[in-house]
């Protein structure tokens, strides 16, 4: 089993989702340019009411035409308690289901509203013969009952893939005292009123092999707090963020990558540990590496790191030799 198999790593990366409105040809031509693993087009807030209909026709057309090489595409459709959602879905998955990988799912409250979702997609994947199941699922998480449903929400369909914070509309839903979105409530002085949000969230998607990904910082222009804030949510295990302007881009893809050192030292655990288990290496279950010691637990340790670099597209820079005997 490779190292991005058993870490549970074996979906894409998405380091770098960069949210682009649907209704902007300029925007979305821009997108095809852009370094980022994944772009999603957006039906929801970032189209006005009056410009949805247009929208949908705009994304089919651009998710058809091609150009987006290797990034993730993906639609974000409005929620369900919207009257926009049937349409957003028919028309996008009817249009498009053959070029595009996900759809992602608003303010998701219960295992009903991603069922119901799945079930539209199967039943369009069967009419208009696509594969069925190829199409994604990603989950946002916005309000209180969201968050208290999120271990059933990550189960309710395999199409599930990825579990979102959605952090300005969850501020609002419990009455944050806040208006910077990301940004510690005023007052709130005793640690990071949003851990447990985001580790609710990491344990759900952890638990059921889905990768976790943390909302938008809304100060576009302020780089250094979107890497103070990516580097919280990255430190805890998240697999990427939201970037909403080109400027977060590269931010987004380092904080979420390891480090060169931190890959190659990983690479090397596995490669040392696999020899000192071996019988050339004299089946050892525990060795040196240098002046660390290392065992199981170290070469899972180095499985996540590792699967993270690889999926990352990162190349070794020091490479371990058995010990000459």
């Amino acid at each position: 089993m490779s190292p991005e198999a058993e870490a549970g790593t074996t979906l894409r990366p998405r380091r770098s989702c960069l949210a682009v409105p649907g209704s902007s040809q300029k925007f979305i031509d821009k997108a095809r340019s852009l370094p980022v693993d994944q772009v999603f087009l957006d039906l929801e807030d970032a189209c006005a009411p009056l410009a949805k209909p247009g929208a949908r026709k705009t994304i089919v057309a651009a998710l058809n035409e091609g150009g987006w090489e290797n990034r993730i595409r993906v639609v974000r459709v409005n929620d369900w308690t919207t009257e926009w959602t049937y349409r957003d879905v028919t028309e996008v998955v009817e249009g498009a289901g053959a070029n595009l990988d996900a759809i992602m799912l608003p303010k998701v409250q219960t295992a009903e509203q991603v069922i119901a979702l799945d079930l539209m997609i199967t039943q369009i994947e069967k009419t208009l013969g696509y594969e069925v199941g190829k199409i994604g699922i990603e989950a946002q998480i916005e309000n209180a009952l969201g968050l208290i449903n999120v271990n059933a929400i990550a189960t309710a369909s395999p199409r599930v893939e990825t579990i979102i914070f959605g952090p300005a509309d969850f501020m609002a839903s419990i009455n944050m005292k806040s208006l910077v979105v990301g940004e510690q409530p005023p007052g709130y002085d005793v640690g990071d009123a949003y851990h447990h949000i985001l580790m609710s969230i990491l344990m759900a998607a952890r638990a059921h092999d889905k990768q976790a990904i943390d909302g938008p910082y809304l100060q576009i222009k302020d780089v250094d707090g979107f890497r103070r804030v990516a580097s919280r949510s990255a430190a805890l295990g998240y697999d990427g963020k939201w970037v909403l302007h080109p400027g977060q881009i590269d931010a987004a893809n380092e904080v979420y990558s390891p480090s060169q050192a931190d890959f190659d030292h990983a690479e090397n655990i596995l490669d040392s540990y696999d020899w000192y288990t071996s019988e050339a290496g004299g089946k050892r279950g525990a060795a040196m590496l240098g002046d660390e010691m290392i065992d199981e637990a170290s070469r899972k340790m180095a499985l996540v790191i590792s699967g993270k670099g690889r999926a990352a597209g990162m190349q070794r820079g020091d490479k371990w030799s058995p010990p000459e005997s």
